[in-house]
């Protein structure tokens, strides 16, 4: 099979970019996704997140788990991701969230030329279909369901008002005019239309409208990659295994790989594109040494207050909680509403740890149930949770192959908490949330912590951290872009070395933005796709595509 385009990766990027791409008649796409659709019912119910992010059975989800810790105790972390159409944008909690808009002047001020906010802000408007309208900072006609939570639980609203007791103050959009503050949470779900209430994944914005009847676009799911195929320097296709079958597919104008921060260098290195010690350790062919590929790992570590309830209006395990579920089944099919509607993290907040900030660097996530461990240890009864996490972490870790198989998961280090920085403000932020969650206005709510009781020194409490820090989901940074030779890709997200080869996803992130990473993802495909067709156009770096193109229908496992 021959196309203009094969993208290795149906997630946040991979699907936007496929749509934006074969918008244009004239030019032929193919997607390769390792998992499947992406339509399940466990992806459309926002609170079916619960039962894919344990990984238990790993259901839209690789599961992946990282080396172990020398800053968690020694302890694994776990990572899950999604696999499938949609990638994790299918098992995530839906939050609508940007980051600061000096994350982005960071990126220009280092070399990104073009992702300044000013630059990137309109593909964020482009892409988002806002309840609210479109104003300065919002877009309303785009694919992207961005939606006010339709049924928020009165503990939620007690957090946010437990926070403003604690003089911070509230702000309704964090995406808007100032990020700090205490609300809701925005959330991307179908917010109109007979899909009112269900999660809109990326899949579900851009893919899946539009995949069955593009006659130019053509989608191969349940397609595993295992090689970019390269000849003379230049990519030219990849190949890839369904099953047991290995094949082939050819790309006339451009590889594009959107496998996310694990995933595409990962496939870089299999195909000989990586640090040529680490590949020549594994026995691959050292095809082009790049050393920069897998490195960079940036994620946000994060720590979690859980505290028992009374109250059943919320989340839990017993007859109340079974009941409270049924009957939000019902109103969820009938009107789109209900509990089922939550993304769990309904509330949240951006914190200064010092008044002399010029910006936030913490972000709390409260959570309308017990979370412990990514929810794969459960707790009788009823509660309440909230997150804190370190929004610009100085730790920086790696991404590197476990042997040559491509069927082997990769060896994660995220190196969480190794900066003694980062841990010094992991404490500041969880006595700040500890304030909160112990505030009056959560008085009616609140029974007792689940771990911690009573006051801590700061010796025990960072013991404690260590003991259960982990992920809040949100790898970057091993494909990095910059326009320095240690770069991975350039500013235009083009590989350094070897031609018609591009990385579009989360992994070209050169520094962690200060929040939530699944717009921000979107953002960059929308930005990408407008890079590529002008390139195309130009006849630069890529070349010109055929006057023909490959009609394919779409075909699906």
């Amino acid at each position: 099979m021959i196309f203009d385009y094969v993208i290795v990766g149906g997630g946040s990027a991979g699907a936007t970019l496929a749509v934006r791409l074969s918008e244009d008649p004239t030019v032929s796409v193919c997607l390769l996704e390792a998992g499947g659709e992406g339509r399940d019912l466990f992806v459309r119910t926002p609170a079916g997140v619960v039962a894919m992010l344990p990984g238990r059975p790993k259901l839209n989800n690789w599961a992946f788990d990282t080396v172990p810790q020398a800053g968690l105790g020694g302890r694994k972390g776990y990572q899950p991701r999604g696999k499938g159409l949609g990638g994790s944008s299918a098992i995530n909690a839906m939050l609508y969230v940007r980051g600061h808009p000096s994350d982005y002047d960071g990126w220009a001020a280092a070399g990104c030329t073009g992702w300044s906010y000013q630059d990137v802000l309109p593909w964020f408007r482009k892409a988002e279909g806002n309840q609210r309208g479109a104003c300065d900072f919002h877009g309303a006609d785009g694919p992207l369901q961005v939606a006010d939570q339709p049924s928020p639980r009165g503990v939620t609203r007690a957090f946010i008002e437990a926070a403003t007791e604690c003089q911070i103050p509230r702000n309704d959009d964090f995406n808007g005019p100032r990020q700090d503050g205490v609300g809701l949470y925005q959330v991307t779900q179908f917010h109109s239309g007979p899909r009112r209430g269900e999660r809109c994944s990326a899949a579900a914005a851009y893919l899946h409208p539009v995949m069955a009847n593009r006659t130019n676009l053509t989608v191969l799911t349940r397609a595993h990659a295992t090689r970019i195929i390269v000849k003379d320097g230049r990519a030219t296709g990849v190949a890839y295994r369904r099953g047991r079958q290995p094949a082939e597919v050819q790309a006339r104008i451009e590889v594009i790989l959107s496998g996310g921060a694990f995933n595409s260098p990962q496939l870089l290195m299999l195909s000989g594109i990586g640090p040529a010690a680490h590949l020549r350790g594994m026995g691959i062919p050292v095809l082009h040494d790049l050393p920069g590929v897998g490195r960079n790992l940036q994620d946000h570590p994060d720590f979690v207050l859980s505290y028992r309830s009374r109250i059943t209006d919320m989340f839990g395990i017993g007859m109340a909680g079974t009941m409270n579920l049924m009957r939000a089944l019902r109103e969820w099919r009938r009107q789109g509403t209900g509990m089922l509607t939550t993304p769990f993290a309904e509330g949240g907040a951006f914190l200064k740890s010092e008044p002399h900030l010029d910006r936030p660097d913490l972000q709390l996530h409260f959570v309308i149930s017990i979370v412990d461990d990514h929810a794969r240890k459960l707790h009788r009864g009823y509660g309440f949770s909230c997150h804190v996490c370190v929004l610009r972490p100085k730790s920086r870790g790696t991404l590197e192959l476990a042997g040559p198989d491509p069927m082997m998961a990769p060896l994660i280090d995220p190196a969480f908490l190794s900066d003694d920085d980062d841990m010094a403000l992991m404490l500041r932020g969880t006595r700040i949330t500890r304030r909160i969650m112990e505030a009056p206005a959560l008085d009616g709510f609140r029974d007792r912590e689940l771990y911690m009781q009573g006051p801590q020194s700061d010796e025990e409490l960072t013991r404690h951290i260590r003991a259960r820090a982990d992920t809040i989901y949100h790898p970057v940074g091993t494909c990095r872009m910059g326009s320095d030779d240690n770069a991975v890709v350039t500013p235009d997200l083009t590989l350094r070395g070897i031609d018609r080869l591009r990385v579009v996803d989360a992994s070209i992130i050169p520094n962690l933005i200060g929040g939530n990473t699944n717009a921000p993802t979107i953002m960059i495909a929308e930005r990408a796709a407008d890079l590529i067709r002008r390139d195309r156009l130009s006849g630069s770096g890529s070349g010109q595509t055929t006057a023909a193109t490959t009609t394919a229908a779409t075909v699906a496992a």
